[in-house]
């Protein structure tokens, strides 16, 4: 669309120039010709009624042109039956949609991550999926998350966080949406926070690292063979010396926890007896060494619980030994209690990362109503990792040892190296990752009738953090 704009001067200097054209012959006739004079007289009125009404025309247009944001302007196509017709329309603008807290939050955050895998090989093998629990090659919807936090005047602050990757409950190759944390902590005082709700149990260091911040793709087998993960129940957690020595305010953290033990997005206890976790962190240091950040953590954790029959004791992963070697989820078949301990450390020199950690855990079955329980049985692991930074915060080498001794069966243990590239396209938010693993079974060389005992896999990451 065209508009002709023209002003009021141009108009008027239009009209004058008329105008004395048309006088000076007329001082020279006579009173004959009076009523061509009139002719003449009328139409100027009417020039100069046409250019009052082309000034109010310019005016309008003028405020229209205003009025319209720039870069508010969109073609419309239309069709009249015969041809399309393009026009410049102005473009609508819509009201903004606004989210605000329902309450009195001083803060509410949503976030989330999306982690996608490409899995080749013997998948998952050195998670002791072989033989009659192997998979297939496979894209993989790891993890898909989405949560909201928020934090209160009143020092409280919450999280709920759900999965769109998790298990939907009904088929085990199916997903659906499944709660992850949901919790309200008191925060008041740092040396002594109240959680309650549903999160990870603070137990294993591996365990309690952030899924994005993971320097290997998945977690080793020790940690979920051993590790309760999330669980339901009530935390006291804090930093003793925060405001009695504030610059060693993360030389000591605590964590003592009392929660139902039988896993997570459960109504009923699986008895009347609880899961007892506790956890201490030191940081003996943190500073620099030539020139570098550096910093060394210890860790220490211990665990307790009954459980009834029923219970799955490998909630993350997968402990119990098959006949062929292999691993599934321990299921208790008898009531038991557990016992479980671990020690950790982890050292940071500048771009380099090591890691190392061990876990143990004695199973004792329980003898009810004349039944006895099951055989008691001990498991232990640890994992190494090390990890340097061969581009400062772009491009990392990692490299990760890691044995489980399941203690059921003779020879029963799953040994893996992983090597792995990272790169940090942007921190963690948004990362590519590359994974080879060699996973060797002792069961399956001591007995070679069940088939082959080394394993190969290759596992590609791409993580996305909103």
């Amino acid at each position: 669309m065209s508009i002709r704009k023209c002003s009021s001067w141009q108009i008027s200097t239009f009209v004058s120039t008329l105008l004395l054209t048309a006088i000076q012959p007329l001082t020279a006739q006579t009173p004959s010709d009076s009523k061509r004079l009139e002719k003449l007289e009328r139409a100027v009125e009417q020039l100069q009624q046409r250019n009052a009404e082309l000034e109010q025309e310019v005016k309008s247009l003028k405020k229209q042109t205003a009025s319209v944001p720039e870069g508010k302007m969109k073609t419309k196509v239309t069709y009249d039956g015969k041809e399309y017709v393009e026009k410049a329309v102005v473009e609508e603008e819509k009201p903004p949609v606004f989210v605000v807290p329902r309450a009195s939050e001083l803060k509410l955050v949503l976030g989330g991550y999306i982690q996608v895998n490409f899995e080749d090989g013997d998948v998952s093998a050195f998670e002791g999926r072989f033989g009659q629990t192997a998979i297939d090659d496979r894209f993989r919807l790891r993890r898909t998350r989405i949560n909201l936090t928020g934090d209160f005047a009143e020092n409280f602050d919450f999280k709920v966080e759900g999965d769109f990757g998790a298990g939907d409950g009904l088929n085990s190759n199916r997903t659906g949406f499944s709660a992850t944390d949901i919790f309200i902590n008191w925060h008041q005082f740092a040396e002594a926070q109240i959680k309650v709700g549903q999160w990870k149990a603070p137990f294993g260091l591996e365990q309690l690292t952030p899924d994005p911040s993971l320097i290997i793709i998945e977690r080793s087998l020790p940690t979920g063979a051993l590790t309760p993960e999330r669980q339901i129940g009530v935390q006291l957690c804090g930093k003793p010396f925060t405001n009695v020595w504030p610059e060693q305010k993360d030389l000591l953290t605590y964590y003592a926890g009392i929660f139902n033990g039988n896993g997570r997005n459960t109504t009923i206890n699986d008895n009347n007896a609880f899961m007892y976790v506790g956890r201490l962190e030191l940081m003996p240091f943190k500073g620099k060494i030539f020139g570098q950040n550096s910093s060394l953590k210890l860790g220490g954790d211990i665990l307790n619980s009954r459980d009834d029959t029923g219970t799955n004791i490998s909630q993350s992963l997968n402990l119990l030994v098959n006949a062929d070697g292999s691993l599934s989820p321990f299921v208790l078949s008898t009531p038991a209690e557990r016992t479980a301990w671990s020690l950790d450390a982890w050292l940071n020199l500048g771009p380099f990362d090591l890691i190392g950690e061990y876990l143990q855990e004695r199973v004792n079955g329980l003898t009810l109503n004349g039944v006895p329980g099951i055989p008691d049985f001990t498991t232990n692991g640890y994992y190494i990792t090390a990890a340097y930074f061969l581009i400062p915060k772009k491009l990392q080498l990692a490299m990760r040892w890691e044995d489980l001794n399941p203690g059921q069966r003779g020879n029963d243990g799953i040994r893996s190296i992983t090597g792995g590239l990272n790169y940090y396209i942007h921190g963690d938010d948004l990362k590519l990752m590359l994974n080879y693993i060699h996973t060797w079974s002792d069961f399956r060389d001591a007995n070679p009738q069940f088939g082959q005992d080394q394993f190969n896999e290759v596992i590609a990451r791409v993580q996305l953090m909103f």
